[in-house]
């Protein structure tokens, strides 16, 4: 059962790795196009400028749960990786359920308001030519922080999983 957990979290995680990618590649096609439309043609779009921190501001927040499932998160890993196998994964563990569930948690909820205010105000762009319906960029942030706080449940998973003495690679899918 566990192990189907930690498949089904760790998908989840994958998949919005690969949307990370995807946005990452829409940012390259936007600053090409926004760069080609500058200097050949001289025309400046506010659109296209904002819509580069957008795609990057989604790209590195959807990219956070996947990172913590692929173990590219920062710690202090000079201490964490001298120690045993078990007390690693007993740091994760409780590092998940006092730090990263909470904060996640909170920021997701508060995030929801944030994302409500900017809807419910119709908030745009303060800039002329800029874009509409900032609230879709706003949403990102509480789905993030949710998502994260997935992708946390999936390593306190996975290292119940390996204290169990389930044999798997955190980067790769579970097997037996």
């Amino acid at each position: 059962m566990l192990i189907q957990a930690e498949r089904a979290l760790n998908r989840f995680s994958d998949f919005l790795g690969s949307v990370s990618a995807i946005l990452f590649v829409l940012m390259l096609v936007n600053v090409f196009i926004d760069v080609v439309m500058r200097y050949a043609f001289n025309d400046v779009s506010i659109a296209m400028q904002e819509m580069e921190w957008h795609l990057f501001a989604a790209m590195f927040m959807l990219g956070v749960p996947y990172t913590l499932k692929a173990e590219g998160h920062v710690r202090v890993d000079l201490i964490f990786e001298q120690l045993p196998l078990k007390a690693q994964a007993w740091i994760d563990i409780f590092g998940c359920l006092l730090l990263l569930l909470p904060f996640s948690l909170l920021v997701g909820y508060y995030g929801l308001g944030f994302t409500y205010e900017a809807f419910d105000l119709g908030e745009t762009s303060g800039d002329p030519g800029g874009l509409t319906n900032r609230w879709i960029i706003k949403a990102v942030i509480p789905f993030a922080f949710f998502a994260t706080a997935i992708a946390g449940l999936g390593m306190i998973v996975s290292r119940i999983n390996e204290l169990r003495g389930v044999k798997h690679d955190h980067n790769k899918q579970v097997s037996l």
